[in-house]
């Protein structure tokens, strides 16, 4: 008979984790205005609210901590990191910064340029994650999504919902002239429509078309080895083909990348933008060097390169993955077995709830997958996060709400952190919440929302 699978690790330290009652939690959720982001670590289960920063290192990462070189220039940690980029990637000059967001602010410094410059610039994309959405947008310009329609029916199967749409895109690059368009902006995987992956024809498409009109192709490329993984199970053609060579050919599309280290780093902290081109890389040097530090440690300490040196080499064995996109899809069939519409096929770093399908009653206006995520704490203390109009944020131009095609909740599985009992606890808490669904008919209204990326910081009310 098959033996039954079983992760390729074991544990060897644990944090102890506090289980509250409904009425604390109650208390809790409001004294946080309604927002996720506000509530203290320890009045948290299970938190499911990203997997950014939250896996767990191996006992290889710690071992590379205790070696980290902390000089101001020229740490050894520095290059260990830079060999495991050009030996992985194929990008011979790259700048560290302290995370994903850090990289996206030098490049766009570089690409669009500051303060105001990109009025009447746009980057297309594929449904662009916040933080980028964010800092094209404080330019005055403009992100546009390019992502495949099936990307926002939860319930089309398709196998790489993060691909891009080519007649869209070629119509924005038809549409403004080359100097307004800086940069072509791809998600790997595409956290935004669901963590769902970008197939290699289309990165191979994509690359094709951009460089027709003359446009830099840069990944987004948080969730790398996730999507490297997808390609392997799911495209023809790569089955038989190893994760690193799947990962060199895709990167071998892309002039350059962002990368936040805290996904498929394995990492708490870092990142990193890497380049082609040793020109753009002196350009946005200056950057990194005003924003974030001189450009052989950024915004890095070396013991946190030195742990990422060997972090994105774990990250990119099939074993780890197998394991890693495997417990996501544990948990995406307990949700679809008790009948909770979720994203299809399961993505790679997290299941997200169709909250519209589930809280059918509650106003759009009231923002529901909010409202999901809200009672899903009340209901078991965990802790997912929205998808959708409070991280759309309102229109720049005219103030309005936006509400996207998808309401969201996104639970982000850490990575070697959580047992699948607790993928059990989740999934039946879930249920219980859509056993009493139909009496939840009211949501939330804002009290405060910052001018940009609300979402972190909004504070809320019961609409009722």
């Amino acid at each position: 008979m098959d033996l039954p699978y079983a992760e390729p690790y074991r544990n060897k330290t644990i944090e102890p984790l506090r289980r509250s009652t409904r009425y604390e939690r109650d208390a809790w959720i409001a004294e946080a205005k309604y927002n996720l982001f506000n509530l203290r670590s320890e009045y948290v289960f299970v938190d499911l609210l990203t997997d950014s920063g939250t896996g767990a290192m191996s006992s290889a990462q710690w071992a590379e901590m205790m070696l980290g070189d902390e000089s101001y220039a020229g740490a050894t940690s520095y290059y260990k990191l830079k060999e495991t980029i050009e030996d992985l990637l194929g990008f011979t000059y790259f700048l560290p910064t302290h995370q994903g967001r850090a990289a996206e602010n030098v490049l766009f410094s570089a690409l669009i340029g500051v303060g105001d410059a990109g009025a009447g610039k746009v980057v297309p994309g594929n449904s662009h994650f916040d933080t980028t959405k964010g800092h094209i947008e404080f330019r005055k310009a403009c992100a546009i999504d390019c992502t495949i329609d099936e990307a926002f029916d939860t319930q089309v199967e398709h196998p790489f919902k993060g691909n891009v749409d080519l007649e869209k895109l070629e119509s924005v690059l038809k549409a403004y002239p080359r100097e307004s368009i800086p940069l072509c902006m791809l998600t790997i995987t595409c956290n935004s429509s669901g963590g769902q992956p970008v197939s290699m024809e289309n990165i191979k498409d994509v690359s094709a078309l951009c460089k027709r009109y003359g446009v830099p192709l840069f990944f987004d490329s948080a969730r790398f080895a996730e999507n490297a993984y997808f390609i392997k199970k799911r495209e023809p053609g790569y089955e038989d083909k190893d994760i690193r060579t799947i990962v060199w050919e895709m990167f071998s599309y892309a002039d350059g990348m962002t990368m936040s280290s805290k996904k498929d780093g394995i990492v708490n902290i870092g990142g990193f933008v890497a380049f082609k081109d040793p020109e753009l890389w002196r350009k946005t040097s200056t950057f990194n060097i005003m924003f974030e530090g001189f450009n052989t440690y950024g915004g890095m300490a070396g013991r946190d390169m030195g742990a990422l040196s060997v972090g994105l080499r774990e990250a990119t064995e099939f074993d780890y993955l197998e394991s890693r996109v495997g417990q996501v899809a544990y948990l995406g069939r307990l949700l679809t077995g008790y009948g909770i519409d979720v994203q299809r096929p399961y993505g790679g770093h997290a299941i997200f709830v169709d909250a519209k399908r589930m809280l059918p009653a509650v106003p759009k206006e009231e923002f529901q997958a909010q409202t999901l995520g809200v009672e899903l704490y009340r209901e078991a203390g965990v802790r997912g996060v929205e998808i959708g109009t409070l991280l759309a944020d309102r229109d720049p131009e005219t103030g309005m709400e936006r509400y996207p095609a998808l309401e969201l909740l996104r639970l982000a599985i850490p990575r070697r952190t959580y047992t699948n009992a607790h993928m059990d606890y989740v999934a039946a808490a879930l249920a219980n919440v859509k056993e009493r669904a139909s009496a939840i008919t009211r949501g939330y209204r804002i009290v405060y929302e910052a001018p940009i990326m609300r979402h972190f910081t909004v504070e809320l009310e019961p609409a009722d």
